[in-house]
């Protein structure tokens, strides 16, 4: 965010699909997670995935009484997010996958057995009420990382419903959004980049994605107009894409899974791992939180940090920013949160 005299500004966004090589290690790891809890709802997980060309490897510490075939449960995920053609660079029945897993450690465990945290970490969550007076719901989200998550599952579905054959899973969208006195008021720029066959015209994709992809999702924003700019595909063919031209890691994507650059995270990832892990279900509470206070209208923007020790049962501690916009003090609002949340 600019500074307290600068209200008038750019505020840029990004998000990828499901099959950006990185969104697979995610996607891989919260499947082992799903299958593992959907048995033993008491397991302990941390896993952690790399993806690089003809290769997958998963690893981390999971303690459980369920019994999977992970490296079938990994083919399953690759197929799903539409790498099941070898065409795409990256194939479900060809890749190889190693799996090193490892219980979790047992100094660790004592600290979770005792009902406290299951590790140290910084917790946010952030909303803000900008989008208010947009003709969408933008959920209480910074607008440019909303719209930009909606533009890459818009291609992602796109995809999936066979409606452009000539796609392929990988995608990156980016959307800037202009601000005049705190308010979203235009765009001013739209990138997709869109994974796609090697024999595919780059001018028929150029129409097809703007009429199927970018004007559905952003036209109802009230939000285009002459001046946004529209680049897709803007370095020309991507015929290469996913884990073929990229390696790929868990939690690298921890700013497109939060809010873009309005409102900073507590900086681990939250795929793969259970909920005794703050990383992840701290940060969800926090989102929780923030979100109940800018609905409650306490205030117009809310950051809350929650802070954990390994071990101990209640946060270290609990913070709230509302960046001058509360009806209530900051500290005062801190020790509602820390005492009805």
């Amino acid at each position: 965010m600019p500074s307290t005299k600068a209200r008038n500004w750019i505020q840029t966004a990004e998000s990828v699909t499901a099959g950006h090589a990185d969104k697979i290690c995610d996607l891989i790891a919260d499947d082992i997670l799903d299958a593992i809890l959907a048995e033993d709802r008491y397991a302990r997980v941390s896993c952690e995935v790399m993806v690089t060309t003809g290769m997958v490897i998963v690893t981390g510490q999971i303690t459980t009484k369920a019994y999977l075939d992970i490296t079938g449960l990994v083919r399953e995920t690759i197929s799903r997010v539409g790498y099941d053609d070898p065409t795409t660079g990256f194939d479900h029945n060809s890749c190889a996958v190693l799996v090193m897993l490892e219980e979790q450690s047992g100094d660790v465990a004592l600290g979770v057995d005792r009902k406290g945290a299951g590790d140290q970490g910084v917790c946010v969550g952030y909303a803000t009420d900008e989008g208010s007076r947009l003709p969408i719901d933008t959920h209480y989200m910074p607008v440019p990382a909303y719209l930009a998550n909606r533009l890459t599952e818009k291609l992602s579905a796109v995809r999936a419903a066979g409606k452009l054959p000539y796609l392929y899973p990988d995608g990156k969208g980016q959307v800037s959004v202009r601000y005049k006195n705190d308010k979203p008021v235009g765009i001013d720029s739209v990138v997709l980049s869109a994974h796609h066959h090697a024999g595919c015209d780059m001018g028929q994709l150029r129409k097809d994605l703007r009429r199927l992809v970018i004007n559905p999702v952003l036209k109802p924003t009230g939000l285009m107009d002459k001046s946004t700019k529209v680049m897709i595909n803007p370095v020309g063919t991507f015929s290469e894409g996913g884990p073929r031209a990229d390696s790929g890691l868990t939690g690298r994507k921890i700013t497109v899974d939060c809010y873009g650059p309005a409102c900073g995270h507590g900086g681990s990832a939250f795929s793969g791992k259970d909920p005794t892990k703050p990383d992840r279900s701290g940060s969800y509470g926090a989102r929780w939180v923030a979100k109940n206070i800018v609905a409650a209208g306490l205030a117009h923007r809310c950051a809350v940090e929650v802070s954990y020790v390994i071990g101990m049962t209640h946060p270290l501690s609990v913070t709230v920013d509302t960046f001058g916009t509360g009806k209530l003090p900051d500290d005062k609002l801190a020790a509602v949160v820390d005492a009805e949340f």
